[in-house]
């Protein structure tokens, strides 16, 4: 690296410049302090001289003796190197030292970041019951453990085969190092010799290019991290770094991917197997090109124990006796189409960064056997009605008391390559009549009652830029029915007679408030938008409906339970709050209207798929134009089942297909009788807003205050004559 080559060649101008230096300083101070010392000594030496004349002279005459001058100076070539170490010294203290650490600080990672940046960590989207569906992440899986939640065999096995003393160096090995070096010069590249902590360092801070300034970047980071970290919080962040294989990043991601189970888990054997891991992730995959390597390796780490005392022997044969059984390697992903919805309700809410990295749990209203149940029923009638010309279908079914998704099946096979991955639940598609609950439920809130005479006769409406002459699906006119008669036989013409009356705001008005939010304002609809010339998604229907099961008060679909952060914060948690749209009353009606068999029999007969028996079911079918999309939609008071068959293509289906008798109706019928088997309908009550009385030949049920509004006596034929051909 450039940075530590400039480093190096600053020493040596350090080293030669400030020697310089220090020579010059020293040799003054050392010159001035001799000459000191000679005057001093001179002047000793006179001294002494002088006592000794003084006293040879006293006492007896001696020889002289010569005075010997000591020598203060030093050969050039020793003084020179003294100096030249000296102000090696002094430059590395005081200088060098210094400017390294500044330099180093600035153009390298801080390895203080280590237990503060952001692990991308994966999002895993659970159904109620806490079944894994899928899980989420960028290009790293990854799930946070603390250090006292990984077994300790699992601990023992990573030091003893990476680092045995790990618990001793300052976060690197000179004997290791020097034993790599020698390994490779008798090689080509470089290998290994790093300890725990350089192997973090590595995996969070730096590239994997192996080059001799990269090793000493390592070195030196690893050294400064063990000032920060201590040695078990250090272990914990390897743990949760270091890549395992494929995209399982850290120990907790790497135990789900290979045994299916937390890292808490794991026997002996199974923590052998990953401390092997991390050396070369690719080469000791079992789903690798070598899916035995993995065996070797795991014997070696179980070795290196029992060397160093972790396990004992018998323990060590044990362990490499047990037969390993590995997950497969297909990511499960169990209800598709809902997972990827879920996953958009959060990208929508968290953001894509925090969905795919941020380690969300996610706990789904999804109950994952109802789901199956339902995903089997849609795919085995769309298969057998493939003579009906139509390839696929979808159901949504959810608790309408509180607004939970059970099931989302978005399409009859979601690996279909050409539609499959279409979640229809989700998509615009017309409801056909099943949206005349709409109609009626504004209708009967202006004063209508279920007694109402409805004129089922031949009209037409004109305008500036159309001509409209509905017709009914039989193709017939039935004269004046009473408005139960005309609901449960969903017959076209007294809707469309109504909506008229009404208004069409009125109708988009008491749309929005049940809960269809894809309605557009009313001046983009005709009279037809009460046979469903309007574009809706499942779960549009699903609310609306499930308005009418909640006695008026609108309750939204919410699928998610709970979201909680990696560190286990609360991010959201369903509460339920309904909004009171309709009154107890018209709900009530609209209700007992559609759970009415005999009501119906005149269209559908006496034992059609929408009777479930023995059972209180509301219930109301819808077929488009040309037949290209086909609708039933029921519910009780804790049970809602929409269900959708058509092509994804909008090409029509055929023209036998019978609304009521196959297609959809079918797959409600064994949906909906799955579920009221298991989870019974509560028992429908009569509100306090509603007068029940005797009326055309039955007892009818109307809002309070409307009771008087029809001639109950008067009871009309039902005829049926052909419809001419507008």
């Amino acid at each position: 690296m450039i940075i530590l080559r400039a480093i190096f060649l600053l020493l040596l101008g350090f080293f030669t410049f400030v020697g310089d230096i220090t020579i010059f300083l020293f040799t003054s101070l050392l010159r001035l302090i001799e000459w000191i010392a000679y005057q001093i000594a001179r002047a000793l030496h006179e001294i002494r001289n002088a006592f000794a004349t003084f006293f040879h002279k006293l006492f007896r005459k001696k020889k002289k003796r010569k005075s010997k001058t000591l020598l203060m100076f030093y050969s050039p070539i020793v003084f020179k190197i003294k100096y030249f170490l000296l102000g090696i010294i002094f430059a590395s203290f005081f200088i060098f030292i210094p400017v390294l650490g500044i330099t180093l600080t600035h153009f390298l990672p801080d390895p203080s970041s280590l237990g503060q940046q952001p692990f991308p960590q994966t999002t895993k989207i659970y159904d109620r019951n806490h079944t894994l569906l899928y899980q989420f992440y960028a290009t790293q899986n990854r799930t946070l453990v603390k250090l006292k939640d990984i077994p300790l065999p699992l601990q023992q096995a990573t030091i003893a085969i990476e680092d045995k003393n790990f618990y001793q160096n300052p976060g690197f090995d000179i004997v290791a190092i020097i034993r790599a070096a020698i390994a490779d010069l008798k090689h080509t590249g470089f290998q290994g010799g790093s300890t725990i902590t350089q192997q973090l360092i590595k995996s969070s801070l730096l590239s994997s290019k192996v080059t001799l300034d990269r090793k000493l970047e390592e070195v030196l980071l690893a050294f400064w991290a063990e000032r920060i970290y201590s040695k078990d919080k250090i272990l914990e962040m390897y743990f949760n770094e270091v890549p395992y294989g494929g995209t399982a990043w850290g120990v907790e991601a790497a135990a789900q991917t290979y045994f299916g189970k937390d890292v808490k888990d794991l026997d002996l054997a199974q923590s052998a197997f990953l401390a092997g891991m991390p050396q070369a992730p690719s080469d000791y995959s079992p789903f690798g090109e070598h899916p035995t390597l993995w065996k070797n390796r795991q014997k070696d780490v179980l070795s290196r124990m029992e060397q160093l005392g972790y396990i004992s022997a018998q323990q060590r044969k044990d362990a490499e006796a047990q037969q390993l059984t590995f997950e497969t390697q297909s990511l499960p992903l169990l209800a598709p189409h809902f997972v990827m919805y879920i996953k958009d309700l959060l990208i929508q809410k968290y953001g894509l960064p925090l969905v795919e990295k941020g380690g969300l749990s996610v706990i789904t209203s999804l109950d994952l056997p109802t789901q199956q149940m339902a995903q089997t029923s849609v795919s085995q009638e769309v298969a057998h009605d493939g003579y009906l010309n139509l390839t696929n279908g979808a159901a949504l079914v959810t608790n309408p008391q509180n607004g939970d998704i059970l099931a989302m099946v978005g399409s009859a096979d979601y690996n279909n390559p050409d539609w499959g991955n279409v979640n229809i639940a989700t998509s615009l598609r017309q409801p056909g009549s099943s949206i005349k609950i709409v109609t009626y439920a504004a209708a009967l809130s202006k004063g209508y009652t279920a007694a109402t005479m409805m004129d089922d006769s031949p009209v037409v409406y004109r305008n500036a830029w159309e001509t409209y002459a509905p017709v009914n699906y039989d193709g017939r006119f039935h004269g004046f029915v009473p408005l139960r008669i005309a609901l449960a036989n969903s017959f076209n013409i007294p809707a469309v007679k109504t909506l008229n009356s009404i208004g069409i705001p009125a109708f988009v008005d008491m749309g929005h408030a049940l809960g269809i939010s894809h309605l557009q304002p009313a001046d983009h609809y005709g009279l037809s938008v009460t046979l469903g010339a309007a574009e809706v998604s499942m779960i549009d229907m699903a609310t609306a409906y499930g308005t009418l099961a909640n006695s008026g008060s609108r309750i939204d679909v919410n699928p998610i339970l709970k979201v909680t952060d990696s560190q286990g914060t609360i991010l959201e948690e369903k509460s339920v709050t309904p909004i009171p749209v309709l009154s107890t009353g018209v709900s009530f009606v609209l209700s007992n209207i559609l759970a009415d068999n005999q009501a119906r029999s005149l269209e559908f007969g006496p034992n059609s798929p929408l009777l479930i028996s023995g059972h209180t079911v509301s219930v109301k079918t819808g077929t488009t134009d040309d037949k290209r999309d086909n609708w039933t939609d029921g519910y009780t008071k804790n049970r809602l089942v929409i269900v959708w068959v058509g092509n994804n293509d909008n090409t029509p289906m055929s023209q036998s297909l019978a609304s009521g008798i196959t297609g959809a109706a079918p797959i409600w019928h064994t949906i909906m009788a799955n579920l009221v088997a298991k989870t019974p309908e509560p028992q429908m009550t009569t509100p306090d807003d509603i007068i029940a009385k005797p009326c055309l030949g039955r007892t009818e049920y109307f809002v309070k205050g409307t009771e008087n509004s029809v001639n109950c006596v008067y009871i009309p034929p039902v005829s049926s004559t052909p419809s001419p051909t507008p």
